[in-house]
């Protein structure tokens, strides 16, 4: 696997990259790789969104009761 060393960044810059970090529960190497990723290879395997990243880009759309499903209706499953 290949290095890539990046020289002179602003701290602003760093400290923003440490902090995204932080807040995705990674480090900034993993950060830095994934920020990467999205912006070269939009349409590859590893632009998938973690499940909690879509989750937490859901809206708010009401309370939690509103989408409580209704007991007395069967779940069907279909096979292939």
């Amino acid at each position: 696997m290949a290095q890539l060393i990046v020289r002179n960044l602003e701290q602003a810059l760093v400290r923003s990259l440490k902090k995204r970090a932080s807040e995705h529960g990674v480090s900034m190497d993993d950060e830095i790789r994934r920020i990467l990723a999205d912006a070269l290879l939009a349409d590859a395997p590893t632009r998938r969104r973690r499940f909690w990243e879509m989750l937490s880009a859901m809206p708010d759309v009401g309370e939690d009761e509103f989408f409580e499903r209704d007991r007395n209706i069967p779940i069907i499953i279909r096979g292939n």
